[in-house]
C-alpha cells in the first residue's frame, strides 16, 4: 500500500511528554497483583497498543477498499551485523542530538514565542480596568496591614487570585483567545476548553510543543522549565486547578485527560510526517488524505472516550 498512510499510527516519542504529564497528574497510582501491575503503566501501554491496533485495522480496511490489488514484492537485503565501535556510537548520538536541538528545539522555541505573543496582544488595559483598580486597592490594604495579622494572609491570597483573574481576562481578549472561542464549540464535546483546543492546534508543527504551549497558556512564569521535575510538577498542579471561564467547574478530570491522550495517540504526528508521505508518494493527495482521516478518527476516538468516561463516572 502507499507508504505512510497507515504506518503513521506507529508509536512515537513525540507523544511521550503528553502521556507522562497527564498520566502522572490524573491517573491514580494503583497497583494490582501484588504490585506487579500499575494502573498508570497500564494506561501508558494501552495508548501504545491502541496506536498499533489502529495501524493494523487501517491497513486491512484500506487494502480491501481504496488500495485493492496485488501486493508488490518486498525484498530487503540485510548487511552483516558487527559490534559498533564506541567512537561511531558517540558520533551518531552527538549527531542526532544536535539535529534534534537544531530543528525540534528551535521549532519548539518559535511556537512557544508565537503562542505567548498570541496570548499577550493586544493587551488592552481597558478590558481589565475594574480589576486593575481592585488590585491597587488590595495592594494598598496589604501594605497597611501588620505582617503578623491573619488578615494579611487573606488579603495576599485574594491578591494572588485577582492576578490570575487579570491574566485570564487578558487571555480571553487576546488574538489566540478570540480564535480559541471560535473553535471551542467544536472541541467542547471532547471536554476541552478553548485553551486545550489552541494548544492542540499549535502543536501541529511538532507534537512535542503541546506541553510548552500549555505552560505558556497557564502562566507558569519562572516555573516554565518543563525539562525539570519542578517544572512538570508545577504544570500538573496548575492544570488541576484550571476552571471553565466564569465558573468554578474544573476543566480537567480523568475523562478529559484520557480524551486528550487518545486524540494524540490517533492523530497525525506532525507536519514533517506529511512532508515524508508527500516525498514518498510524489503526490499531495495522500498526505491530505492521511491528515483528514487520522484527524477525524482522533476526534471520534476522543469524543467516545470522553463521553463514555463521563457516563461511567456519573
Amino acid at each position: 500500500m502507499k507508504p505512510g498512510v497507515a504506518t503513521v499510527f506507529r508509536p512515537s516519542m513525540v507523544r511521550l511528554p503528553v502521556y507522562s504529564l497527564l498520566i502522572a497528574a490524573f491517573i491514580p497510582s494503583q497497583t494490582y497483583l501484588g504490585g506487579l501491575l500499575n494502573l498508570q503503566g497500564l494506561v501508558f501501554a494501552g495508548l501504545y497498543v491502541l496506536g498499533i491496533v489502529m495501524a493494523i485495522a487501517a491497513a486491512m480496511i484500506m487494502k480491501r477498499t481504496l488500495l485493492r490489488g496485488q501486493s508488490p514484492p518486498f525484498v530487503l537485503e540485510l548487511p552483516s551485523y558487527k559490534w559498533p565501535s564506541l567512537r561511531i556510537v558517540a558520533y551518531r548520538v552527538g549527531q542526532r542530538g544536535w539535529v534534534f536541538l537544531r530543528f525540534a528545539g528551535t521549532l519548539i522555541l518559535t511556537v512557544s514565542i508565537l503562542v505567548w505573543a498570541g496570548l499577550y496582544y493586544p493587551h488592552d488595559p481597558q478590558v481589565v480596568a475594574p480589576l486593575l483598580k481592585e488590585r491597587e486597592e488590595l495592594k494598598f490594604r496589604l501594605a497597611q496591614t501588620n505582617p503578623d495579622d491573619p488578615l494579611g494572609a487573606e488579603i495576599a491570597a485574594g491578591l494572588a487570585q485577582l492576578e490570575r483573574d487579570i491574566q485570564a481576562a487578558y487571555q480571553r481578549n487576546s488574538i489566540l483567545g478570540h480564535l480559541g472561542r471560535v473553535i471551542e464549540p467544536a472541541v467542547k464535546p471532547l471536554g476541552w476548553d478553548w485553551r486545550i483546543g489552541c494548544a492542540v492546534i499549535a502543536s501541529l508543527p511538532a507534537r512535542e510543543v503541546v506541553v510548552a504551549t500549555l505552560g505558556v497558556m497557564y502562566n507558569l512564569g519562572k516555573d516554565t522549565d518543563l525539562d525539570s521535575e519542578t517544572g512538570y510538577t508545577a504544570l500538573q498542579k496548575r492544570i488541576r486547578s484550571v476552571t471553565w471561564d466564569g465558573t468554578d467547574k474544573p476543566v480537567y478530570n480523568i475523562p478529559v485527560a484520557l480524551s486528550i491522550m487518545v486524540f494524540f495517540a490517533l492523530c497525525l504526528q506532525c507536519i514533517a510526517t506529511l512532508a515524508v508521505i508527500r516525498r514518498e508518494t510524489n503526490s499531495w493527495r495522500w498526505p491530505l488524505f492521511a491528515f483528514t482521516y487520522m484527524t477525524s478518527l482522533a476526534y471520534i476516538g476522543a469524543l467516545i472516550t470522553y463521553q463514555l468516561g463521563m457516563w461511567l463516572s456519573s
